[in-house]
């Protein structure tokens, strides 16, 4: 009995911490009259296993990742699209997801997950070093830095994801609103955050809160059944529908529009998330093994 039981619990244990293999794709992007164009892509990762949640670094040439090393645990690493080289920003004993700069560009904040199934949201140097716990009284998924101490997170709960906006210089938390996806954004150029919400049946809808009045407001509807987004600008909206990339234009409101491709476009099957630099001038695009 003994056996069997500790048999069922490396096998939850297993699943727990298993990630699809996935690569990273890094595009070119422009913007053409009304159309977006994507071209020129590469395979910033070429490893067997997961490379996962691309985030661009604000001012420099680099991309931060997640990335699953030889013994299935997931360390931050980070490409420099310049030199064409990558590195390992973290290799500890935790498993590191979500990088993200932080405001003051000084840290990578990510969600930490423990072996015991916590997770925690830390913060290491840029340059390197130990981590630095910011908040370990909630079991977070995901995030996104609205100022330089107060975050949007995406909550595990028993039955129901919560969204909260959390204060680290105040320690409070508010939840803002439940059964909400993964993908949750600081909105170029505005004082306001998206998020997804899950509405009944297969449509979600993409939110925005405002950081300065506490509304919330409807933006558009994702395309259906996906919660995968970037932001191009304060009006552009990109998502994919697992084998190709739109965009959405909040000033036309004219639907999902497709991105024009230029050259060889094989590599885009399975795609889920993306990222886009700040300057809108390279797109990320995650797609699978």
């Amino acid at each position: 009995m003994k056996f069997i039981l500790f048999c069922l619990l490396a096998f939850s244990a297993k699943t727990l911490f298993a990630q699809a293999g996935s690569e990273i794709f890094l595009f070119d992007i422009k913007t053409e009259g009304n159309q977006i164009i994507i071209s020129n892509g590469i395979n910033i990762t070429n490893h067997k296993g997961y490379d996962n949640q691309p985030s661009f670094h604000p001012a420099k040439p680099i991309i931060y990742y997640s990335s699953f090393n030889d013994s299935g645990r997931s360390d931050i690493k980070f490409y420099n699209y310049q030199t064409g080289k990558s590195a390992n920003l973290t290799e500890t004993n935790e498993r590191e997801y979500s990088p993200t700069v932080t405001p003051d560009e000084k840290f990578i904040s990510c969600i930490i997950q423990r072996d015991n199934g916590v997770q925690d949201l830390g913060k290491y140097p840029i340059g390197g070093g130990k981590a630095e716990v910011l908040i370990d009284n909630l079991k977070i998924g995901y995030h996104a830095w609205a100022s330089k101490d107060k975050l949007m997170l995406f909550v595990l709960g028993d039955s129901i994801n919560t969204l909260h906006f959390y204060n680290l210089a105040k320690k409070t938390d508010d939840e803002l609103a439940q059964k909400i996806g993964r993908s949750l954004h600081k909105i170029p150029g505005e004082e306001a955050m998206s998020f997804v919400q899950n509405m009944p049946g297969n449509e979600k809808h993409i939110m925005k809160y405002d950081l300065a009045s506490g509304a919330i407001t409807l933006l558009a509807n994702t395309i259906p059944g996906k919660e995968d987004l970037t932001w191009l600008n304060r009006n552009t909206i990109l998502m994919a529908d697992g084998n190709g990339v739109y965009f959405y234009d909040l000033n036309t409101k004219e639907g999902w529009v497709p991105l024009f491709i230029e050259g060889d476009a094989s590599m885009l099957k399975g795609i889920t998330r993306l990222a886009a630099n700040s300057n809108q001038t390279k797109l990320a695009v995650v797609v699978s093994e």
